[in-house]
């Protein structure tokens, strides 16, 4: 007999994921509004700022593929999980203590190791507690609204304000605190999931369990990778260089560049649940289009469009909406393409090659870039970016249970079970 759905552990899951990834994206991107206060001290031109953007996310990268598969094979996704927490906070704590720029890049860079794992268990975990009518929308909730809500609103209305007024190191303590209340709550309300063999789209083929790591290079995590380095120059570009430009080129307030990182932080919340949730109601591959389209104009507000300060609020809150895709190509799309024993580490590979591609060397060479040519090269190099992945979700197979099975159905008999 199937097993009855537990819709409450879910929810509860929801909520717990929604906390511990969103802290992480708190943590991570704490130091990028942090940087105009601290680039005396430390000397920060463009390109040491892309290098401390760089060593976290290699470092992500690395570890978020080691810990995410040893979690998977073990069976341990919980206790990696909870000690990834511990450890990231303890290590933005860390952040404030650092008297040289070397030891600042050792603290990013040691976050990066403990980060790195987060995500893709997590999203591993959803996976596997969600009904499948609401996968994309609970994958995008605890990624994407929570990075936004935790990450990108919260982050300035709370740092910006305790930097002014108690100094940037103070921030960082502060900005490591949360992440060890969630961590108590993790290791009483998660349960270690038990695998199961069978596929979660119709699109994934029905051996997956047992056909092991060819179905990680399927055509599906083969394009979703490519999408990742893509989107990660431009979340990258933007959340790591607007700060500095949006104060020195474009001569905002800290009030109000705070403002206009609030504003994009909120439309990232929204856009991260509604856009994963049409997804599951109209299909991924449209979704990823429309929204990818709507993406690569927000570099191009954040550098071009003129107006003032509440003009420019409400054009980038419209833009930043395609943040919403990224759930679906990190998480969704991998995860559903190959059987759940193989979730963690496709979620894995795709976040991991777009954080060593676009989170490790984009950033150091945007950095050196804008160094050479001018303020606003981050925000064209984004922009182009987006443009290329357009061309490259036009390949993706559709996976949503209710658009693939349709597809499935039609295909001829052993087309369905190769269509991943």
């Amino acid at each position: 007999m199937p097993t009855r759905h537990d819709t409450r552990y879910e929810n509860t899951l929801r909520m717990l994921l929604f906390f511990a990834i969103g802290f992480v994206f708190f943590d991570r991107l704490a130091i990028n509004f942090l940087f105009p206060f601290m680039r005396g001290e430390f000397e920060l031109t463009n390109a040491r700022i892309g290098l401390l953007t760089s060593a976290l996310a290699l470092t992500w990268a690395l570890s978020g593929f080691a810990l995410s598969a040893y979690a998977d094979t073990a069976g341990r996704r919980k206790p990696v999980l909870v000690g990834a927490v511990v450890v990231f906070s303890l290590c933005s704590i860390s952040s404030g203590l650092a008297g040289s720029f070397f030891a600042l890049l050792a603290a990013r860079a040691m976050m990066g190791l403990a980060e790195g794992p987060v995500l893709p268990i997590g999203q591993s975990l959803m996976l596997q507690a969600s009904s499948p009518a609401r996968r994309g929308f609970n994958m995008g909730f605890i990624q994407a609204s929570a990075g936004g809500l935790l990450g990108a609103v919260l982050t300035p209305m709370v740092i910006v304000p305790v930097a002014e007024s108690h100094g940037w190191r103070f921030a960082f303590y502060c900005a490591g605190v949360p992440g060890l209340l969630i961590a108590l709550l993790l290791a009483r309300l998660v349960r270690e999931p038990r695998l199961s063999a069978a596929p979660v789209s119709a699109a994934a083929p029905a051996g997956a369990a047992a056909v092991g790591w060819r179905n990680l290079l399927s055509r599906n995590t083969v394009l979703c990778t490519v999408l990742s380095c893509l989107f990660i120059t431009w979340f990258l570009a933007i959340v790591t260089f607007s700060p500095v430009y949006l104060l020195e080129q474009r001569h905002m307030t800290p009030g109000e560049m705070g403002l206009f990182m609030t504003v994009l932080g909120l439309s990232s919340v929204i856009g991260g649940f509604a856009v994963p949730a049409l997804s599951d109601r109209i299909g991924r591959r449209p979704t990823l289009l429309l929204f990818g389209a709507v993406a690569s104009a927000a570099p191009l507000v954040i550098a071009y469009l003129d107006g003032a300060v509440v003009q420019l609020c409400i054009a980038i809150f419209v833009a930043y909406l395609g943040y919403g895709c990224f759930p679906i190509f990190l998480a969704t799309v991998p995860a559903e393409s190959v059987g759940p024993a193989y979730g963690g580490r496709a979620i894995a590979v795709v976040i991991g090659v777009g954080e060593v591609v676009g989170g490790f060397v984009s950033p150091l060479l945007i950095g050196v870039a804008a160094d050479a040519f001018g303020p606003t090269t981050p925000f064209l190099v984004a922009s182009g970016c987006t443009l290329l992945a357009l061309l490259v979700m036009c390949g993706l197979r559709e996976t949503a249970p209710r658009r693939a099975r349709g597809a499935a159905a039609a295909a001829p008999v052993g087309e369905a079970t190769t269509s991943a």
